[in-house]
């Protein structure tokens, strides 16, 4: 191949060029991001950010990027992938290339009103917001819904928290574990309100909620979750569904294409985590290279939170048999393991909070 290009421009993207270079390809290197900025870190965005400790946390330093000798197209979106070999871009131009990298990520889902902290410009618009508000809604008690809560608490805002389910984060961790992080809320003086659907937002903020409720708030974020940005594939030839389609090795239906990061559904499986788009990348980048499928990622669905002064770990899968191994809930210091409910001896995931060391020696244990 003598010319790659990766449509993406962020962790996912970065990782892909990174493993590229580092694998012998020494080609033409084009990378496209729809953000003016350089690939920089996510995860303080809503966190230190917020709390003005830091500003942009760049992903690599001017001399790392400079070795990459690329060709960056930031602020350009991509159109359209023409066909097996040329892309379209929103300046009207087009790049040919051996190969394409997929890494567009997710776009977060809206509701009208509201805020969402996916980008550099939107932590930048919430924490302008942030300024004079004394009151935040959080739609939404997932990861990095209640990240922004910790935020907005430690900056002095009441805060209000609402999930539509029954505990946060049920979909990850189960129900057990996921209301064990919800206590955090309340640990901290925030409201948290379960079991109940947002019917709308004011324009001023306020929250109504579908059982008649209604929630004050100067500011409302929503934490809703992404969908994977594929929008510009449809009526390619690359195939999209709940993401783009390939193998375990992040490889499509076209030999010359693979996709990483949250907008890759590999293998049925589509995984919004930091570290599942640093590891895919290597995997993806070597088959594109290969071109077929020589090597295969498997996901272990590593996530980490910081959330009120406490780190929350889990990897593997929920089940409904799980165990605390150490500590204890009310402390809000433990280990906790899943178990195959076919074998119970069999550990397939481990969830702690505040006790890092335990979760490392636990998780190998993972089947």
């Amino acid at each position: 191949m003598r010319t790659i290009a990766i449509i993406g421009a962020s962790l996912a993207g970065l990782r892909s060029a990174q493993a590229l270079r580092r694998q012998g390809f020494d080609g033409r290197l084009v990378v496209v991001g729809d953000e003016v900025h350089l690939p920089y870190d996510r995860p303080p965005l809503s966190k230190d950010f917020l709390l003005g400790k830091v500003e942009a946390v760049p992903l690599a330093d001017q001399e790392d990027l400079d070795a990459l000798d690329a060709d960056w197209r930031l602020g350009v979106q991509a159109t359209g992938l023409l066909s097996a070999h040329e892309l379209a871009l929103s300046d009207g131009t087009t790049v040919a290339a051996d190969g394409f990298v997929i890494a567009t990520g997710g776009i977060p889902r809206t509701i009208p009103n509201t805020h969402v902290l996916r980008t550099l410009d939107d932590a930048i618009k919430l924490r302008d917001a942030f300024v004079d508000a004394q009151h935040v809604g959080v739609i939404g008690a997932g990861f990095i819904g209640a990240e922004i809560a910790s935020s907005a608490r430690a900056l002095g805002k009441e805060v209000t928290v609402i999930e539509a389910l029954p505990a946060p984060l049920m979909r990850v961790l189960g129900a057990e574990m996921g209301a064990a992080c919800g206590q955090l809320h309340g640990d901290h003086g925030s409201t948290l309100i379960t079991g109940v659907n947002v019917d709308s937002v004011n324009v001023d903020g306020g929250i109504n909620l579908a059982d008649g409720r209604h929630v004050n708030a100067d500011v409302v974020v929503a934490g809703v979750g992404v969908r994977p940005a594929t929008d510009w594939l449809a009526g390619g030839p690359v195939k999209v569904d709940n993401g783009v389609v390939c193998d375990a090795g992040g490889v499509t239906n076209l030999k010359n294409v693979v996709a990483v990061g949250d907008v890759a559904n590999c293998a049925g499986h589509r995984a919004e985590h930091w570290t599942s788009a640093t590891e895919q990348a290597q995997i993806a980048t070597r088959n594109l290279l290969a071109g077929e499928t020589v090597a295969t990622h498997t996901n272990g669905g590593y996530v980490w939170s910081d959330q009120y002064g406490v780190r929350i770990q889990f990897i593997g899968r929920a089940t409904n048999d799980v165990r605390v191994e150490d500590g204890s809930i009310e402390d809000r210091k433990f280990v906790a393991t899943y178990r195959d409910g076919d074998n119970p001896d069999d550990v397939v995931g481990v969830v702690a909070m505040s006790n890092a060391r335990l979760f490392t020696r636990l998780r190998r244990n993972l089947k």
